[in-house]
């Protein structure tokens, strides 16, 4: 299994090899690792300045083929196009992005979008709700991100199933399946969706007869420094007992909580065609 979804948070480096006694514990080879925020993340201030964020993030996850180093990135900043540049160039895999106070189809963050994707990196976004004491939410509905038809041979996730517009999310990922040869799309289920909601989600991701089933992530949400193994092995027993239930075959349930993860970041060889969905299907 992998975790698409863990955060740095703060400066501590003590706890890397932690980390991997952790993630054995709950079964999980490994994961991607997302650097600590951009200044511009007003819930959490970034504690380090933009190189120091990228040396930490390679520090966390070298030696380890199993941590995929995604960078955190504010695109409206003046020197984006250049950090995209240098983390490419420094090794990262693939870019995170959290919209809280612009579109994906504004001017500027568009332009450093399509030059990721000229760099063959995935990026993901997140999507939906956003507990961040701010208006933001419009800028996460899956709809805008639409915008991305427009980007050539991108490779994009959308966070947390866009909790609570998972309908949408899901039909946003069936508009590109009949639009577009050159975007690929990925639901990522991170929590997100309250329990109470969860098998709905699911139930409604699986059977829409979509094919999904190559292009869906687990991911935690938790924090590299203080991984919280409960929590993770609460979501990951519920989602199988789920998707067991609605007679999703166990090797697609490995995949969604495993190997699709290493081919949205690249590193699979596994070739994927998927079936394109007629006008209105």
């Amino acid at each position: 299994m992998f975790d698409c979804h863990i955060h740095l948070r703060t400066d501590k480096d003590d706890t890397r090899d932690a980390l991997k006694a952790r993630l054995d514990s709950v079964g999980m080879q490994g994961g991607i690792i997302i650097s600590n925020p951009p200044k511009s993340f007003k819930k959490q201030r970034s504690l380090l300045h933009l190189k120091d964020r990228l040396k930490r993030l390679l520090l966390w996850t070298r030696d380890n083929p199993n941590l995929f180093p995604f960078y955190w990135i504010d695109p409206l900043e003046k020197d984006a196009s250049d950090q995209v540049d240098e983390a490419v160039k420094q090794g990262v895999m693939g870019f995170k992005m959290l919209a809280s106070n612009y579109f994906v189809r504004d001017p500027r963050p568009f332009k450093v979008i399509t030059k990721i994707a000229k760099k063959g990196k995935p990026i993901l976004f997140h999507s939906g709700i956003l507990w961040d004491a701010c208006d933001s939410a419009r800028f996460n509905r899956p709809a805008e991100f639409e915008a991305l038809i427009n980007v050539e041979n991108i490779r994009f996730a959308l966070a947390h199933m866009s909790w609570p517009w998972c309908d949408e999310c899901i039909a946003v990922f069936g508009k590109f399946l009949a639009s577009s040869n050159t975007v690929e799309m990925f639901i990522e289920t991170t929590p997100g969706t309250p329990v109470i909601y969860r098998k709905e989600a699911l139930t409604r991701l699986m059977t829409i007869g979509y094919p999904v089933e190559r292009n869906i992530l687990f991911g935690s949400d938790c924090n590299a420094e203080d991984y919280h193994c409960a929590w993770t092995r609460e979501w990951t027993e519920r989602d199988r007992g789920i998707l067991s239930t609605l007679g999703v075959t166990d090797e697609n349930i490995r995949y969604y909580q495993g190997e699709n993860l290493r081919r949205f970041v690249g590193v699979s060889t596994e070739k994927v065609l998927l079936k394109r969905l007629r006008p209105a299907e």
